[in-house]
Protein backbone atom coordinates (compact mmCIF):
# COMPACT_ATOMS: atom_id res chain seq x y z
CA UNK A 1 0.00 0.00 0.00
CA UNK A 2 1.44 3.31 -0.92
CA UNK A 3 -0.76 5.19 0.89
CA UNK A 4 -2.72 5.40 4.25
CA UNK A 5 -6.73 4.65 3.28
CA UNK A 6 -8.27 5.95 6.52
CA UNK A 7 -9.50 9.25 6.67
CA UNK A 8 -10.19 10.80 10.26
CA UNK A 9 -12.90 13.87 11.12
CA UNK A 10 -11.10 17.27 12.12
CA UNK A 11 -13.19 17.15 15.23
CA UNK A 12 -11.99 13.40 15.70
CA UNK A 13 -8.45 14.16 15.44
CA UNK A 14 -8.76 17.69 17.56
CA UNK A 15 -10.48 15.02 20.46
CA UNK A 16 -7.78 12.40 20.13
CA UNK A 17 -5.27 14.79 20.14
CA UNK A 18 -6.39 17.00 22.99
CA UNK A 19 -7.18 13.74 24.82
CA UNK A 20 -3.44 11.97 24.57
CA UNK A 21 -2.12 16.03 26.07
CA UNK A 22 -4.12 15.71 28.38
CA UNK A 23 -3.48 12.63 29.90
CA UNK A 24 0.26 12.54 29.07
CA UNK A 25 -0.15 15.41 30.99
CA UNK A 26 -1.58 13.69 34.25
CA UNK A 27 0.71 11.02 34.05
CA UNK A 28 4.02 13.18 33.72
CA UNK A 29 3.54 15.32 36.27
CA UNK A 30 2.38 12.22 38.49
CA UNK A 31 5.96 10.97 37.79
CA UNK A 32 7.86 14.28 38.16
CA UNK A 33 6.55 14.76 41.84
CA UNK A 34 8.36 11.38 42.37
CA UNK A 35 11.12 13.05 40.53
CA UNK A 36 11.68 16.33 42.50
CA UNK A 37 10.84 14.73 45.69
CA UNK A 38 13.87 12.16 45.04
CA UNK A 39 15.87 14.99 44.45
CA UNK A 40 14.85 17.13 46.92
CA UNK A 41 13.52 15.66 50.45
CA UNK A 42 13.40 11.60 49.85
CA UNK A 43 17.60 11.29 50.82
CA UNK A 44 16.89 12.78 54.46
CA UNK A 45 13.71 11.03 54.90
CA UNK A 46 14.20 7.84 53.42
CA UNK A 47 17.64 7.04 54.49
CA UNK A 48 19.80 6.90 57.57
CA UNK A 49 21.58 10.58 58.00
CA UNK A 50 24.91 10.83 57.64
CA UNK A 51 26.67 11.80 54.18
CA UNK A 52 24.18 13.97 52.59
CA UNK A 53 25.67 13.56 49.07
CA UNK A 54 25.52 9.54 49.76
CA UNK A 55 22.01 10.34 50.62
CA UNK A 56 21.48 11.94 47.22
CA UNK A 57 23.07 8.52 45.83
CA UNK A 58 20.87 6.24 47.38
CA UNK A 59 17.80 8.71 46.38
CA UNK A 60 18.60 8.85 42.70
CA UNK A 61 19.05 4.66 43.09
CA UNK A 62 15.37 4.61 44.01
CA UNK A 63 14.90 6.83 40.94
CA UNK A 64 16.63 4.42 39.03
CA UNK A 65 14.65 1.11 40.18
CA UNK A 66 11.67 2.42 38.60
CA UNK A 67 13.22 2.67 34.87
CA UNK A 68 13.55 -1.24 35.51
CA UNK A 69 10.14 -1.69 35.64
CA UNK A 70 9.00 -0.02 33.01
CA UNK A 71 10.82 -2.17 30.61
CA UNK A 72 8.92 -4.78 31.88
CA UNK A 73 6.09 -2.66 31.99
CA UNK A 74 6.63 -1.68 27.91
CA UNK A 75 6.97 -5.42 27.04
CA UNK A 76 3.59 -6.41 28.48
CA UNK A 77 1.74 -3.61 27.59
CA UNK A 78 2.99 -3.05 24.22
CA UNK A 79 2.09 -6.20 23.13
CA UNK A 80 -1.05 -6.06 24.57
CA UNK A 81 -1.67 -3.07 22.84
CA UNK A 82 -0.52 -4.43 19.66
CA UNK A 83 -2.86 -7.03 19.97
CA UNK A 84 -5.90 -5.85 21.69
CA UNK A 85 -5.82 -2.16 21.02
CA UNK A 86 -4.58 0.96 22.44
CA UNK A 87 -7.39 2.33 24.12
CA UNK A 88 -7.52 -0.22 26.30
CA UNK A 89 -3.98 -0.39 27.40
CA UNK A 90 -3.96 3.18 28.39
CA UNK A 91 -6.55 2.85 31.12
CA UNK A 92 -4.52 0.30 33.12
CA UNK A 93 -1.15 1.95 32.43
CA UNK A 94 -2.53 5.57 34.22
CA UNK A 95 -4.24 3.58 36.81
CA UNK A 96 -1.29 1.86 38.47
CA UNK A 97 0.85 4.85 38.00
CA UNK A 98 -1.85 6.62 39.97
CA UNK A 99 -2.35 3.92 42.50
CA UNK A 100 1.29 3.49 43.42
CA UNK A 101 1.96 7.30 43.73
CA UNK A 102 -0.75 7.74 46.08
CA UNK A 103 0.87 4.98 48.37
CA UNK A 104 3.69 6.53 48.43
CA UNK A 105 2.43 9.49 50.18
CA UNK A 106 1.21 6.71 53.16
CA UNK A 107 4.51 5.59 53.55
CA UNK A 108 6.42 5.71 56.86
CA UNK A 109 9.75 8.09 57.13
CA UNK A 110 13.00 5.74 57.91
CA UNK A 111 12.76 7.28 61.48
CA UNK A 112 9.82 5.37 62.04
CA UNK A 113 10.73 2.01 60.62
CA UNK A 114 13.96 1.67 59.75
CA UNK A 115 15.05 -0.17 56.36
CA UNK A 116 11.30 -1.03 55.79
CA UNK A 117 11.07 2.89 54.77
CA UNK A 118 13.27 2.70 51.65
CA UNK A 119 11.87 -0.81 50.54
CA UNK A 120 8.56 0.35 50.59
CA UNK A 121 10.06 2.86 48.45
CA UNK A 122 11.14 1.11 45.94
CA UNK A 123 8.20 -1.50 45.59
CA UNK A 124 6.28 1.33 45.15
CA UNK A 125 8.85 2.89 42.69
CA UNK A 126 8.64 -0.83 40.54
CA UNK A 127 4.83 -0.69 40.39
CA UNK A 128 4.53 3.18 39.35
CA UNK A 129 7.41 2.11 36.43
CA UNK A 130 5.61 -0.85 35.98
CA UNK A 131 2.49 1.35 34.27
CA UNK A 132 4.48 3.84 32.99
CA UNK A 133 6.59 1.52 30.96
CA UNK A 134 4.54 2.43 27.86
CA UNK A 135 1.81 4.85 28.88
CA UNK A 136 3.61 7.83 27.04
CA UNK A 137 4.45 5.51 23.90
CA UNK A 138 0.79 4.22 23.92
CA UNK A 139 -0.33 7.76 23.75
CA UNK A 140 2.06 8.91 21.20
CA UNK A 141 1.47 5.84 18.87
CA UNK A 142 -2.07 6.77 19.31
CA UNK A 143 -1.94 10.65 18.58
CA UNK A 144 0.51 9.97 15.49
CA UNK A 145 -1.65 7.11 14.03
CA UNK A 146 -4.74 9.57 13.64
CA UNK A 147 -2.68 12.16 12.13
CA UNK A 148 -2.18 12.78 8.47
CA UNK A 149 0.79 12.37 6.84
CA UNK A 150 2.23 16.17 6.21
CA UNK A 151 1.57 17.13 9.84
CA UNK A 152 2.37 14.28 11.77
CA UNK A 153 4.88 16.35 13.23
CA UNK A 154 3.23 19.20 14.84
CA UNK A 155 0.16 16.95 15.94
CA UNK A 156 2.42 14.40 17.53
CA UNK A 157 3.78 17.08 19.26
CA UNK A 158 0.80 17.91 21.22
CA UNK A 159 1.77 14.68 23.52
CA UNK A 160 4.72 16.46 23.94
CA UNK A 161 3.28 19.54 25.43
CA UNK A 162 1.40 17.03 28.29
CA UNK A 163 4.93 16.64 29.56
CA UNK A 164 5.39 19.94 29.61
CA UNK A 165 2.08 20.59 30.95
CA UNK A 166 2.59 17.63 34.11
CA UNK A 167 6.56 19.48 34.65
CA UNK A 168 5.01 22.64 35.18
CA UNK A 169 2.16 21.53 37.58
CA UNK A 170 4.65 19.08 39.39
CA UNK A 171 7.35 22.04 39.88
CA UNK A 172 4.21 24.58 40.24
CA UNK A 173 3.28 21.88 43.54
CA UNK A 174 6.31 22.05 44.85
CA UNK A 175 7.29 25.45 44.69
CA UNK A 176 4.46 26.57 46.86
CA UNK A 177 4.95 23.31 49.05
CA UNK A 178 9.03 24.53 49.57
CA UNK A 179 8.20 28.55 49.44
CA UNK A 180 5.37 28.10 52.17
CA UNK A 181 6.29 25.86 54.35
CA UNK A 182 9.47 25.78 56.67
CA UNK A 183 12.09 23.25 55.89
CA UNK A 184 11.02 20.98 59.70
CA UNK A 185 7.43 21.61 57.74
CA UNK A 186 8.43 19.87 54.73
CA UNK A 187 9.97 17.01 56.10
CA UNK A 188 7.54 16.10 58.26
CA UNK A 189 4.16 16.11 56.05
CA UNK A 190 4.48 18.84 53.43
CA UNK A 191 6.45 16.38 51.51
CA UNK A 192 3.41 14.14 51.00
CA UNK A 193 0.57 16.40 49.73
CA UNK A 194 1.70 16.33 45.96
CA UNK A 195 1.34 12.84 46.46
CA UNK A 196 -2.33 12.17 48.14
CA UNK A 197 -3.38 14.61 45.04
CA UNK A 198 -2.37 11.49 42.48
CA UNK A 199 -5.57 9.44 43.27
CA UNK A 200 -7.62 12.97 41.82
CA UNK A 201 -5.12 12.90 39.15
CA UNK A 202 -5.89 9.40 37.80
CA UNK A 203 -9.40 9.58 38.46
CA UNK A 204 -9.00 12.70 35.70
CA UNK A 205 -6.75 11.21 33.27
CA UNK A 206 -9.11 7.94 33.29
CA UNK A 207 -12.36 10.46 32.76
CA UNK A 208 -10.54 12.15 29.69
CA UNK A 209 -9.02 8.82 28.03
CA UNK A 210 -13.16 7.85 28.34
CA UNK A 211 -13.38 9.67 25.38
CA UNK A 212 -10.50 8.36 23.35
CA UNK A 213 -11.59 5.83 20.07
CA UNK A 214 -9.50 3.46 18.81
CA UNK A 215 -6.74 3.83 16.70
CA UNK A 216 -7.97 3.43 12.80
CA UNK A 217 -4.57 1.71 11.89
CA UNK A 218 -5.61 -0.80 14.37
CA UNK A 219 -8.54 -2.03 12.23
CA UNK A 220 -6.50 -1.08 8.94
CA UNK A 221 -3.51 -3.55 10.83
CA UNK A 222 -6.21 -6.72 11.44
CA UNK A 223 -7.14 -6.15 7.51
CA UNK A 224 -4.37 -6.50 6.40
CA UNK A 225 -2.90 -9.36 8.73
CA UNK A 226 -5.90 -11.33 7.50
CA UNK A 227 -4.91 -10.87 3.90
CA UNK A 228 -1.17 -11.98 4.85
CA UNK A 229 -2.37 -15.04 6.53
CA UNK A 230 -4.69 -15.90 2.97
CA UNK A 231 -0.79 -15.94 0.71
CA UNK A 232 0.76 -19.04 0.71
CA UNK A 233 3.45 -18.40 2.29
CA UNK A 234 2.20 -15.03 4.11
CA UNK A 235 5.04 -13.96 6.74
CA UNK A 236 5.81 -10.56 7.71
CA UNK A 237 9.34 -9.66 7.40
CA UNK A 238 11.31 -6.83 10.10
CA UNK A 239 13.94 -5.09 10.00
CA UNK A 240 13.66 -4.44 13.65
CA UNK A 241 16.98 -5.51 15.24
CA UNK A 242 18.94 -2.32 13.20
CA UNK A 243 15.41 0.01 13.42
CA UNK A 244 15.28 -0.68 17.15
CA UNK A 245 18.90 0.10 17.79
CA UNK A 246 18.42 3.70 15.65
CA UNK A 247 15.62 4.18 18.16
CA UNK A 248 17.32 3.91 21.05
CA UNK A 249 20.17 5.71 20.34
CA UNK A 250 17.23 8.53 19.18
CA UNK A 251 15.85 8.02 22.96
CA UNK A 252 19.25 8.62 24.97
CA UNK A 253 19.99 12.56 24.57
CA UNK A 254 16.49 13.42 25.52
CA UNK A 255 16.24 10.63 28.10
CA UNK A 256 19.85 11.24 29.56
CA UNK A 257 19.55 15.13 29.62
CA UNK A 258 15.89 14.84 30.77
CA UNK A 259 17.61 12.57 33.78
CA UNK A 260 20.27 14.74 34.83
CA UNK A 261 18.72 18.43 34.07
CA UNK A 262 15.56 17.51 35.58
CA UNK A 263 16.40 15.12 38.43
CA UNK A 264 20.00 14.86 39.31
CA UNK A 265 20.97 18.89 38.95
CA UNK A 266 17.91 19.88 41.40
CA UNK A 267 19.44 17.98 43.58
CA UNK A 268 23.06 18.91 42.48
CA UNK A 269 22.32 22.42 43.55
CA UNK A 270 21.31 22.07 46.63
CA UNK A 271 23.47 19.58 48.10
CA UNK A 272 26.45 20.66 46.56
CA UNK A 273 26.69 24.22 45.16
CA UNK A 274 24.38 24.87 48.51
CA UNK A 275 22.02 26.89 46.75
CA UNK A 276 17.78 27.70 47.69
CA UNK A 277 15.72 24.44 46.72
CA UNK A 278 13.60 26.66 44.25
CA UNK A 279 16.20 27.60 42.05
CA UNK A 280 15.72 24.46 40.13
CA UNK A 281 12.05 23.92 40.05
CA UNK A 282 11.87 27.94 38.82
CA UNK A 283 14.01 27.06 36.80
CA UNK A 284 11.85 24.12 35.32
CA UNK A 285 8.70 26.10 35.22
CA UNK A 286 10.02 29.29 33.56
CA UNK A 287 11.21 26.70 30.85
CA UNK A 288 8.21 24.35 30.48
CA UNK A 289 5.91 27.58 29.74
CA UNK A 290 8.75 28.31 26.67
CA UNK A 291 8.19 24.80 25.56
CA UNK A 292 4.76 25.17 24.58
CA UNK A 293 6.59 27.43 21.48
CA UNK A 294 9.38 25.16 21.49
CA UNK A 295 8.00 21.83 21.26
CA UNK A 296 5.10 22.71 18.75
CA UNK A 297 8.00 25.06 16.62
CA UNK A 298 10.38 22.13 16.77
CA UNK A 299 7.59 19.59 15.14
CA UNK A 300 6.44 21.95 12.95
CA UNK A 301 10.01 22.65 11.44
CA UNK A 302 10.64 18.34 11.38
CA UNK A 303 6.86 18.36 9.06
CA UNK A 304 8.89 20.99 6.50
CA UNK A 305 12.60 20.09 6.80
CA UNK A 306 12.58 16.47 8.03
CA UNK A 307 12.44 14.95 11.32
CA UNK A 308 16.08 13.09 10.69
CA UNK A 309 17.98 16.46 10.21
CA UNK A 310 16.02 18.47 12.82
CA UNK A 311 17.50 15.41 15.36
CA UNK A 312 20.95 16.16 14.24
CA UNK A 313 20.62 20.32 14.88
CA UNK A 314 19.17 19.81 18.27
CA UNK A 315 21.70 17.11 19.73
CA UNK A 316 24.39 18.63 18.19
CA UNK A 317 23.90 21.83 19.26
CA UNK A 318 23.60 20.42 23.02
CA UNK A 319 26.59 18.86 22.79
CA UNK A 320 28.40 21.96 21.99
CA UNK A 321 26.60 23.66 24.77
CA UNK A 322 27.39 21.42 27.62
CA UNK A 323 30.25 22.79 28.47
CA UNK A 324 29.07 26.69 29.32
CA UNK A 325 25.80 25.48 30.33
CA UNK A 326 27.86 23.83 33.31
CA UNK A 327 29.93 26.78 33.72
CA UNK A 328 27.13 29.16 33.93
CA UNK A 329 25.37 26.53 36.83
CA UNK A 330 28.68 26.76 38.51
CA UNK A 331 28.30 30.06 38.87
CA UNK A 332 25.71 29.62 41.80
CA UNK A 333 24.43 33.02 40.34
CA UNK A 334 20.56 31.85 40.51
CA UNK A 335 19.81 33.92 37.03
CA UNK A 336 22.46 32.51 35.60
CA UNK A 337 21.44 28.70 36.99
CA UNK A 338 17.83 29.81 35.17
CA UNK A 339 18.69 30.72 32.10
CA UNK A 340 21.33 27.92 31.82
CA UNK A 341 18.48 24.98 32.32
CA UNK A 342 15.81 27.02 30.23
CA UNK A 343 17.85 27.04 27.51
CA UNK A 344 19.67 23.02 27.76
CA UNK A 345 15.81 22.01 28.66
CA UNK A 346 14.34 23.43 25.84
CA UNK A 347 17.04 22.10 23.02
CA UNK A 348 18.77 18.65 24.83
CA UNK A 349 14.87 17.52 26.31
CA UNK A 350 11.89 19.08 25.22
CA UNK A 351 12.90 20.33 21.41
CA UNK A 352 14.79 16.64 20.93
CA UNK A 353 11.09 14.95 23.07
CA UNK A 354 8.82 16.55 20.34
CA UNK A 355 10.53 14.75 17.46
CA UNK A 356 11.26 11.38 19.56
CA UNK A 357 7.39 10.87 19.71
CA UNK A 358 6.48 11.10 16.40
CA UNK A 359 10.44 9.58 14.76
CA UNK A 360 10.34 6.65 16.54
CA UNK A 361 6.53 5.44 16.09
CA UNK A 362 7.26 5.82 12.09
CA UNK A 363 10.59 3.75 12.47
CA UNK A 364 8.01 0.74 13.50
CA UNK A 365 5.45 -0.83 11.13
CA UNK A 366 1.94 -1.22 12.61
CA UNK A 367 2.59 -5.24 13.30
CA UNK A 368 4.99 -4.61 16.56
CA UNK A 369 4.85 -0.98 16.74
CA UNK A 370 3.59 -0.35 20.25
CA UNK A 371 5.83 -2.55 21.67
CA UNK A 372 8.94 -1.91 19.82
CA UNK A 373 8.47 1.73 20.38
CA UNK A 374 7.85 1.41 24.47
CA UNK A 375 10.99 -1.02 24.43
CA UNK A 376 13.03 1.03 22.60
CA UNK A 377 12.22 4.17 24.70
CA UNK A 378 12.27 1.96 28.07
CA UNK A 379 15.67 0.38 27.25
CA UNK A 380 17.31 4.23 26.24
CA UNK A 381 15.59 5.63 29.62
CA UNK A 382 16.69 3.17 31.68
CA UNK A 383 20.49 3.42 30.90
CA UNK A 384 20.16 6.62 30.76
CA UNK A 385 17.58 8.70 32.67
CA UNK A 386 17.25 5.49 34.95
CA UNK A 387 21.24 5.12 35.68
CA UNK A 388 23.07 8.95 34.60
CA UNK A 389 21.35 10.77 37.70
CA UNK A 390 22.99 7.81 39.87
CA UNK A 391 26.10 7.58 37.83
CA UNK A 392 26.46 11.52 37.76
CA UNK A 393 26.01 11.62 41.80
CA UNK A 394 28.43 8.61 42.44
CA UNK A 395 30.90 10.52 40.10
CA UNK A 396 30.56 14.14 41.13
CA UNK A 397 30.78 12.78 44.85
CA UNK A 398 34.16 10.92 43.85
CA UNK A 399 35.62 14.28 42.30
CA UNK A 400 34.89 16.62 45.50
CA UNK A 401 31.99 18.53 43.63
CA UNK A 402 32.74 18.86 40.42
CA UNK A 403 30.52 19.45 37.51
CA UNK A 404 32.60 18.06 34.90
CA UNK A 405 31.34 14.61 34.85
CA UNK A 406 27.93 16.10 34.22
CA UNK A 407 29.02 17.29 31.41
CA UNK A 408 30.93 14.78 30.08
CA UNK A 409 27.98 12.42 30.58
CA UNK A 410 25.46 15.23 28.48
CA UNK A 411 27.96 15.70 25.28
CA UNK A 412 27.48 11.85 25.18
CA UNK A 413 23.83 11.16 25.25
CA UNK A 414 24.20 13.81 23.09
CA UNK A 415 26.36 12.61 20.76
CA UNK A 416 24.80 8.97 20.63
CA UNK A 417 21.24 10.55 19.02
CA UNK A 418 23.18 12.84 16.58
CA UNK A 419 25.05 9.78 15.10
CA UNK A 420 21.81 7.59 15.63
CA UNK A 421 20.10 10.28 13.27
CA UNK A 422 22.52 10.23 10.82
CA UNK A 423 22.32 6.56 10.50
CA UNK A 424 19.01 6.45 10.52
CA UNK A 425 16.32 7.24 7.47
CA UNK A 426 14.01 9.98 6.61
CA UNK A 427 10.57 9.26 7.99
CA UNK A 428 8.51 11.98 7.44
CA UNK A 429 6.66 9.73 4.51
CA UNK A 430 6.54 6.43 5.54
CA UNK A 431 2.99 4.53 5.49
CA UNK A 432 2.17 4.04 9.00
CA UNK A 433 -0.66 1.35 7.95
CA UNK A 434 2.19 -0.92 6.71
CA UNK A 435 3.17 -4.05 8.80
CA UNK A 436 6.80 -3.96 7.93
CA UNK A 437 9.38 -1.11 9.24
CA UNK A 438 10.65 0.99 6.94
CA UNK A 439 13.92 -0.25 5.51
CA UNK A 440 17.54 1.80 6.82
CA UNK A 441 19.81 1.27 4.23
CA UNK A 442 23.37 1.86 4.46
CA UNK A 443 25.65 3.80 2.06
CA UNK A 444 26.36 0.61 -0.20
CA UNK A 445 22.88 -0.40 -0.05
CA UNK A 446 21.99 3.56 -0.84
CA UNK A 447 23.92 3.21 -3.85
CA UNK A 448 22.56 0.15 -5.26
CA UNK A 449 19.35 1.42 -4.24
CA UNK A 450 20.46 4.20 -6.63
CA UNK A 451 21.76 2.31 -9.62
CA UNK A 452 18.28 0.35 -9.58
CA UNK A 453 16.10 4.14 -9.60
CA UNK A 454 18.38 5.16 -12.34
CA UNK A 455 18.01 2.00 -14.87
CA UNK A 456 14.59 2.12 -14.22
CA UNK A 457 14.49 5.48 -15.25
CA UNK A 458 16.33 4.95 -18.18
CA UNK A 459 14.37 1.85 -19.33
CA UNK A 460 11.14 4.18 -19.52
CA UNK A 461 12.94 6.61 -21.30
CA UNK A 462 13.96 4.28 -23.55
CA UNK A 463 10.51 3.31 -24.01
CA UNK A 464 9.11 7.06 -24.36
CA UNK A 465 11.57 7.18 -27.30
CA UNK A 466 10.74 4.50 -28.92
Amino acid sequence: MDKQVYTVDNKELIKVTASGWLGTAMEFMDFQLYSLAAAIVFNEIFFEQGNPAMGLVMSMGTYGAGYVARIIGAWFFGRLGDKIGRKEVLFFTIALMGLASTAIGFLPTYAQVGIWAPIGLVLLRIVQGFGAGAEISGAGVMVVEFARKHHRGFVGSFVCLGTSTGTLLANLIWTIILSRLSNAQVLAWGWRIPFYASFVIMIFAILIRIFIKESPVMAEKKKLLEEERQKENGEVKSNGIKNFAVATGLRFGQAGNSGLLQTYIAGFIVSILAMQKVVATNANIISSIISFITIPLVGYIGDKIGRRKMYMILSLAMAIYAIPMMLMINSKNPVLVTIALIIGLNVGVQGLFSLENVMMAELFGSLHRMTLMAMAKETGGLIATGFGPLIAAALVTAMSGSWIPIAIMIIIFSLITFFSAKESCDTNDVNLNALEDPKIMNKKEELQDLEVRVGELEEQLNHLKN
